[in-house]
């Protein structure tokens, strides 16, 4: 097959071009051709004369194609399929390319000029050629169309030439290398992405992906580059609206805070898709309460709205009504309220301030519009599960380009994204704050150190990722003027762990009433523990849920202040802190035992001997224990921290804070601080008595005499009554000596002590019995009574409250 033959023509119809390949088509060389009519080449004189009518054709449409005759230089006839096209040199002057194929060299459908029209005038794809310096000698309609530059306008220049200056010049420049780099190396250019902004939509760039492949000769010489040019703008735009969906779902939701989600669904909005984006939601949704049901039709009362997000292209967003944090109010029979009630978006390309809109009650609001050239806005509902959360505003100021559907439904899938993590943070801000509620209840509300200790205490729930957990604290006063220091730590967050820990410190409550040492305490404990494991994992197997229980730590220390020894035990608990008077920190050598809810091995009690204004620290993990620190170094850190015994404890307290690391902890922090307090030998009387029947009399004496000193002279009857009776069991029931002592702190406590280890149980005597009414009568004469263990036998006390003013 031979290449196709070329010629050109100008506009006398004189030939000024021809190339070997016409050569071999026609027969005549160049030297015969060049500078004489084109004419000469056809079969007869009725064709010649019908040439300049054919040139008057091609003038008017700008070019032609089909099928001719020519005349061979040997004499017989061609039919060729013949393509006339203009050309455009740098002179001006007109010429035309002639293209002429012979019929035994295309293929019959190929043949048919129509065909080749269509191919290529008509072709949905933009095609131009160009020659060797990159001017266009011929461009088909649709590149026309795509990037708006006039036929007129285009042939015989650059591209570079024909474009207005920055992006649309460097777009061209680009195209241009890649031509000459195809012109030059003869390997085509496939899919060179290209922008264009055309004149019919002159603010929104298209996009265009561009092939070139040089145009050969016969013998493989350059005569220029054809362009191939698709328009691929709603695939483009298809790609960048699903980068957005996909850079939303690692943006949006980062974490469960509803006012800094509604911040980052601004932020992503602006400027991929607005100008200036608001998120407002109900005033409900940041408290975490039950967002608002739809409005109906007739709205009554319109509620407030909390600005949570506000994102602008100006720096500070002075176009705004309202500042992030303020509270937001939707104005009646405006398109944020139909949008409320009817849970469906509001879509205005251009938006209306004329008279007679709504705008006519809101003239601040209109002015506000023209005056920061707000010209098109979306307004999407944020709803989840039927309920509305707020509302989310996206308004284009600079960007000329009004919103279009597309734009909607972009930002309709962004609002459903951000609903959906607004929904989970505001149902764990509600289970959060109850979770909170819960605890802060069942801890102690007010503390007491009684005459045995001065405490102060800080409790710091963990961060809004991780929630409240389950850490606890107490201060129990007990019997003789003692006081029990708990703290402890459920593993887990949130409301199981805050019920566990309800529990759990009810259960302390019980059993320090019971005035147990503490480690048969804690061993009484872990039996509940267990006891609730198992509890939980029936309620698992039934209904699938469980709380946490296994992994619980205590610490439980029980400081009498007549002698200045603290007992104490530990399951699994960090040991407590002791600070000396004089600044010491030290960690005593506490056996760690194991936490509760294992039952593997007992508890071992510890007994210290304690100087009068020594601080004890109790503390759970999330103190002294961090995501960046390990517990070693949170302990010296503590210690640090605790070398101020002198310190007001409300004051040490805040010290120890302020020492934890800037972020938010991930574990509860729960800090108890004691001060201790020794009573003084005047507070104090005992007496050791023999188990004859005839000391009670004595008794009674040495406790009037007592009294007389303490000048308690309001309590002397019952004082004496409940010695009578106490010192009476002890003689009648128990065994060895008996030892009586008074204690005067905030109470009057009586103390009772024998060898037995039998505890007196108290009964309702009848009428006919001669005994049983000893406890009874304690009982309603004392404020509170009971009966511990000791290491040789038991205590039987009673406490009575002081007159007022003593």
């Amino acid at each position: 097959m031979t290449g196709a033959a070329i010629a050109v023509v100008d506009a006398d119809g004189m030939v000024v071009g021809w190339t070997q390949a016409a050569e071999r088509l026609v027969g005549y060389s160049a030297a015969e051709v060049v500078g004489r009519p084109a004419a000469v080449m056809l079969p007869s004189a009725e064709d010649r004369a019908k040439a300049s009518a054919f040139a008057r054709r091609c003038r008017a449409r700008g070019r032609w194609s089909g099928l001719a005759a020519l005349r061979h230089r040997d004499g017989r006839r061609l039919d060729v399929s013949l393509r006339v096209s203009p050309l455009s040199g740098q002179d001006g002057r007109a010429q035309w390319l002639v293209s002429a194929t012979g019929m035994a060299t295309v293929s019959s459908w190929a043949a048919n000029g129509s065909v080749l029209e269509s191919l290529l005038t008509r072709a949905p794809i933009g095609i131009g050629v160009r020659d060797l310096q990159l001017r266009c000698t011929w461009v088909n309609d649709t590149m026309e169309v795509q990037d708006g530059i006039p036929r007129e306008e285009r042939l015989g220049r650059r591209l570079a030439e024909v474009l207005p200056g920055g992006e649309s010049q460097g777009e061209a420049e680009a195209c241009e290398g890649v031509m000459r780099r195809v012109l030059n190396s003869g390997t085509p250019a496939v899919d060179h992405p290209y922008r264009a902004w055309p004149p019919a939509d002159r603010h929104r760039e298209h996009a265009f992906s561009v092939s070139f492949f040089r145009i050969e000769d016969a013998d493989g010489h350059a005569l220029g580059v054809c362009i191939m040019s698709v328009d691929v703008t709603s695939r483009q735009r298809a790609r960048e609206r699903l980068a957005v969906l996909s850079e939303a779902s690692t943006r949006i939701g980062s974490t469960l805070d509803v006012m800094r989600t509604g911040q980052e669904l601004a932020d992503l909005a602006v400027p991929l898709l607005a100008d200036i984006v608001t998120v407002d939601l109900a005033e409900s949704v940041p408290l975490g309460e039950e967002p608002l049901a739809r409005l109906g039709p007739d709205a009554g009362r319109i509620p407030a709205f909390r600005r949570a997000g506000l994102a602008s292209i100006r720096p500070g967003a002075p176009d705004a009504w309202w500042t992030r944090g303020e509270t937001v109010f939707v104005p009646p029979t405006s398109p944020f309220l139909r949008v409320l009630s009817s849970g469906k978006s509001h879509l205005e390309p251009v938006i209306d301030t004329s008279p007679g809109t709504w705008f006519d009650h809101h003239p601040a609001r209109a002015e506000k519009i023209r005056e920061c050239g707000i010209h098109s806005w979306m307004i999407v509902p944020i709803h989840a599960r039927g309920t509305v959360l707020g509302i989310a505003v996206f308004v284009r100021t600079e960007d000329p380009v009004p919103f279009e559907q597309d734009d909607l439904l972009l930002a309709e899938e962004l609002v459903t994204r951000a609903a959906l993590s607004l929904d989970n943070a505001n149902r764990y801000t509600r289970e959060r704050a109850a979770a909170l509620a819960l605890q802060r209840n069942l801890l102690p509300q007010h503390l007491t150190g009684g005459s045995a200790v001065e405490v102060a205490s800080r409790y710091l729930p963990a961060d809004l990722h991780y929630g409240a957990g389950g850490d606890w604290f107490d201060v129990i006063p007990l019997s003789g003027a003692r006081v029990a220091l708990v703290v402890g730590d459920v593993v887990g967050h949130g409301i199981n762990a805050a019920a566990t820990m309800g529990r759990l410190r009810t259960a302390v409550h019980t059993l320090a009433d019971m005035d147990l040492p503490p480690d048969e305490l804690l061993a009484h404990l872990d039996d509940l523990a267990i006891r609730l494991i198992e509890e939980d994992a029936d309620a698992k197997d039934k209904e699938g849920i469980a709380a946490a229980v296994l992994g619980v730590t205590c610490l439980y220390a029980v400081y009498d202040p007549v002698t200045r020894r603290c007992t104490m035990a530990r399951a699994g608990h960090p040991p407590p802190a002791i600070v000396d008077p004089h600044g010491h920190v030290t960690f005593p050598d506490l056996p760690a035992g194991t936490p509760l809810g294992l039952g593997m091995v007992p508890f071992e009690s510890v007994e210290l001997e304690l100087p009068e204004g020594s601080v004890l620290a109790f503390y759970t993990d999330g103190l002294v224990e961090s995501r960046d620190q390990d517990i070693d170094t949170g302990m010296h850190r503590l210690a640090t921290a605790l070398a101020h015994p002198r310190l007001p404890l409300e004051d040490l307290c805040s010290a120890l804070l302020d020492t934890l690391p800037a972020a938010a902890p991930y574990d509860d922090v729960t800090l108890l601080l004691a001060r201790t307090r020794t009573l003084s030998p005047d507070q104090v009387v005992s007496w050791d008595l023999p188990t004859d029947p005839a000391v009670v009399s004595t008794a009674r004496s040495l406790a009037l005499r007592q009294l007389t000193q303490w000048a308690l002279q309001e309590l002397v009857t019952t004082t004496e009554l409940i010695v009578s009776e106490l010192v009476t069991n002890a003689i009648r029931h128990g065994t060895g000596p008996i030892r009586l002592r008074l204690i005067r702190h905030q109470l009057l406590t009586c103390e009772v002590s024998d060898t037995s280890n039998s505890l007196p149980r108290l009964r309702h005597a009848r009428t006919t019995d001669e005994s049983g009414r000893g406890l009874f009568l304690i009982a309603q004469l004392s404020h509170r009574r009971g009966t511990r263990h000791t290491t040789d036998g038991k205590t039987v006390w009673a406490e009575q409250e002081l007159p007022p003013g003593t």
